[in-house]
């Protein structure tokens, strides 16, 4: 497996945004998208995933976060798809459930070409710092939606939003390096019993 990356870039009326990604990096981010707890969070997929991650992200926050955060999300889901190609000789699915305190959110995905997501966490207050936490639902369903993937989270403990989230966005990083990864078992095969996904 070789040049795993992608470079997506996106401009609207409302956002405009510059990604690159790695799938074979180590973990390093470079993250700017003027949300910084979105940042924070952002760098945990880097981080435990070990991808390389590149993200100049500015839009219309005058008005709120909502766009560029779901607009992110379509640019990462579309740098995944690119970055994975035809998913010869990968993984495919990957899973895990990272605490964070008290918090413990789970995250199980499937590179499968079809995209779903089952969304189940739920946050105690309204916002983290200045950020709303309605938008990570948003920014999950873009992810999915764009990387065609099945992408399920669920809340098994939290009582503080902070920790909830980055133990979602981590629970995220360790699951896409599971799936990612390569498995010398599947000798370069798509792994899928119809030969494509």
């Amino acid at each position: 497996m070789t040049d795993r990356m992608a470079t997506v870039q996106r401009e609207t009326k409302e956002t405009r945004i510059e990604l690159t990604l790695n799938l074979d990096g180590t973990g390093r981010s470079d993250i700017a998208t003027g949300a910084g707890f979105f940042d924070h969070m952002l760098s945990h997929i880097a981080r435990h995933g070990l991808l390389d991650l590149t993200i100049k992200a500015s839009g219309d926050q005058h008005v709120d976060d909502h766009h560029l955060v779901e607009d992110v999300g379509i640019v990462l889901g579309q740098a995944l798809a690119q970055a994975v190609g035809d998913k010869r000789g990968i993984s495919r699915f990957g899973h895990a459930l990272c605490p964070l305190d008290e918090a413990l959110v789970g995250v199980a995905l499937d590179l499968s070409g079809r995209s779903h997501l089952e969304y189940g966490l739920s946050f105690p207050t309204q916002k983290v710092g200045g950020f709303d936490t309605e938008l990570f639902l948003e920014f999950f369903r873009a992810l999915a939606a764009n990387a065609a993937m099945t992408l399920h989270l669920w809340q098994q403990a939290g009582r503080n939003s902070h920790h909830i989230a980055e133990s979602a966005f981590k629970s995220l990083g360790r699951a896409l390096r599971m799936a990612v990864e390569a498995d010398e078992r599947q000798a370069g095969q798509v792994p899928s019993t119809k030969g494509v996904l």
